[in-house]
């Protein structure tokens, strides 16, 4: 199915973030140490919290560190991990981080309930062509031809009102279906591949290293990369800060815009380097990840797609009112 162009409405997810562990550097979380109110100076560096899930787009926070990209722009960067759940942007709101990275939605939701959060930098896209890192996945008997077919089946997403659902709400209507006939069910994405194969579940919407061993099942079929199909150029991940850090750390918040986008750069053009980083960083085998695919990763903000997502989610009822990109974009 060929993407929309920008003018017609777009998606994306709200992917809410659990702040449960931390990487690089001294501890850093909810507790005492952690954020605005406790950075400490390593020499002449600022030290900044910055909030990540455990993703292999993820790691070029972490090539950024080891590379010594934030330390050239002034900064000490701690990682503080986090899992699926919805405390990393109150987390950056009340400053327990400084900086997060996650969906443009999950920014966009929290201003539209009141948080006043400020989008710094781009952070990765989906791919314009090629393999992209998610995608819906059905047996090939399953009789679904295009997104319009998933109607009336039921559909398996991490969480509801998250990227998935909300993509595929959308790909079902390009494809004449009402995309309130769509089902969706929650399940962990490791599980995803098994319940398909038991018929417990007519397609998965599953990113990597998922999506790439459950299309080892040759009874297995893809049915498209849904970040793309339903906008070309999807931002799947954004930086973002508070609108308090932004206006009282100024100067820090312009050496973390300029020290993001080099890492992010250096990331994509030394995959192979950054990916060596992954087995302890996600705790995968070498292998493994090695073999995974990244994320197109890019400093720039991608103003006219996630505007495009606010329509989106205000027609889907995710959010009650579009969003105001000239107040939440720091330039």
């Amino acid at each position: 199915m060929k993407s929309r162009p920008l003018a017609a409405l777009s998606v994306l997810a709200v992917a809410g973030l659990a702040l449960t562990a931390c990487s690089s550097g001294s501890p850093s979380g909810t507790g005492e140490g952690s954020g605005a109110d406790s950075r400490a100076a390593a020499g002449e560096l600022t030290q900044v919290t910055v909030g990540l899930v455990p993703l292999a787009a993820s790691i070029a926070v972490e090539y950024g560190i080891q590379e010594g990209i934030f330390a050239e722009h002034g900064l000490d960067v701690e990682i503080a991990l986090a899992n699926a759940g919805a405390a990393m942007l109150p987390a950056v709101s009340n400053g327990q981080m400084d900086f997060g990275v996650g969906n443009p939605l999950s920014v966009l939701t929290a201003v539209d309930q009141g948080l006043d959060m400020k989008i710094v930098a781009g952070y990765c896209n989906s791919a314009d062509e090629g393999e992209d890192t998610s995608g819906v996945v059905t047996r090939v008997d399953a009789g679904i031809e295009d997104y319009g077919d998933l109607a009336g089946r039921t559909t398996s997403i991490n969480a509801l009102r998250t990227l998935g659902d909300l993509t595929l709400m959308d790909l079902a209507e390009q494809g004449g279906s009402d995309p309130a006939d769509v089902r969706f069910a929650e399940m962990p994405f490791q599980d995803m591949p098994a319940q398909l194969e038991q018929g417990n579940t007519d397609a998965i919407w599953i990113p990597e290293p998922f999506l790439t061993t459950a299309l080892e099942d040759p009874d297995n079929e893809l049915l498209g990369y849904s970040f793309r199909d339903s906008i070309e150029g999807m931002p799947t991940m954004v930086t973002f800060t508070s609108g308090t850090f932004a206006e009282e750390n100024p100067e820090t918040v312009e050496q973390f815009q300029a020290a993001i986008t080099e890492a992010l750069a250096a990331t994509d053009e030394n995959n192979d380097e950054a990916k060596k980083l992954l087995p302890e960083f996600m705790n995968l085998p070498e292998e493994a990840a090695m073999a995974l695919k990244l994320d197109e990763l890019g400093g720039e903000i991608r103003e006219e797609q996630i505007q495009a997502i606010g329509e989106l989610a205000v027609m889907y009822d995710f959010i009650d009112a579009e969003p105001d990109l000239d107040a939440m974009i720091v330039r």
